[in-house]
């Protein structure tokens, strides 16, 4: 697939910000427990309302967003909000800058629950509804997904039926690619935009968690490494970020000097995730046969 970037870019560069602060897991919205603590590891088991670990995402809107919002503004890079639709329901003033900045919004869900245990209707309702929102809240209508790391094995072919792009429930390679499914009218195709987990700023969570200069080192060197293969062939990098983690004092100004690394490359496409889906599909037409497994 040799230039299927503008200008021949070598590499496609995908920031993805997740906003998931506001829709996440409570007993307060009818859940049987409240979500784990992010920062200790900690995981409740009993229902009841933890005051503190919402005060922690609430960090994320209050605080994570503005720095995160101003520099994507300050180096003009255009990025993929991945938002359960709830999230931003309670917070309109991320979707109101989320549409001034030009970026893009996916929908990570209605709320940000998982949903590998919901049937045919209500997974169907569950997408509708997160589309419907996210097209009010900003808008634009969200035409990619990122589930809550679990969905049921009719999703993909529910996002065709419903109009949907691409689909980044995938860490299976370093470049899109199509998938052919099953739906009541027939086989339909939708990209794939993988994701990528090793360069999310989740692993400031993760025991041992990185430090700053770790996760900067290892964004880098992954940069790094597909720039060198993208002379040879298309690439691209997801790096996944969250309001309330990238957007602490101590970690947010390794996603500003891996932005200023990123600058300083000629061929380096910044690109919506929308965008590098449409790029794919411009250069590789839809194959018209289900996909070979």
């Amino acid at each position: 697939m040799p230039g299927i970037w503008p200008q021949d870019a070598r590499l496609a560069l995908s920031i993805v910000v997740n906003v998931e602060e506001g829709a996440e897991m409570s007993v307060a919205e009818g859940d049987k427990g409240p979500e784990p603590v992010d920062e200790l590891g900690v995981s409740l088991k009993i229902p009841i309302r933890n005051f503190g670990n919402e005060s922690n995402y609430l960090y994320g809107i209050r605080a994570g967003a503005p720095r995160v919002l101003g520099l994507l503004d300050r180096y003009g890079v255009r990025a993929t909000f991945t938002a359960a639709a709830v999230a931003l329901e309670r917070a309109p003033e991320v979707a109101q800058a989320i549409q001034a900045g030009g970026h893009e919004p996916c929908s990570h869900g209605w709320r940000w629950v998982h949903q590998f245990s919901f049937d045919a209707a209500r997974e169907r309702d569950f997408v509708r509804k997160a589309v419907t929102s996210i097209a009010t809240t900003t808008g634009t209508r969200p035409i990619g997904w990122l589930s809550r790391y679990l969905h049921t094995p009719r999703l993909r072919a529910v996002l065709a039926e419903e109009g949907f792009l691409y689909h980044m429930d995938d860490y299976a390679d370093d470049q899109p690619r199509w998938d052919v499914v099953e739906t009541e009218a027939g086989p339909r195709a939708i990209v794939i935009v993988p994701y990528a987990l090793d360069t999310n700023d989740m692993k400031f969570w993760l025991a041992p968690g990185y430090t700053p200069q770790q996760w900067l080192d290892y964004a880098i060197e992954t940069f790094e490494v597909l720039y060198e293969e993208g002379a040879r062939a298309p690439r691209m990098m997801s790096l996944g970020l969250h309001l309330r983690i990238i957007g602490r004092p101590g970690r947010i100004r390794a996603f500003e000097r891996f932005l200023q690394h990123v600058q300083g490359k000629k061929g380096v496409w910044c690109a919506s995730r929308a965008e590098i889906a449409r790029a794919f599909a411009t250069h590789n037409p839809a194959p018209a046969e289900p996909a070979a497994r």
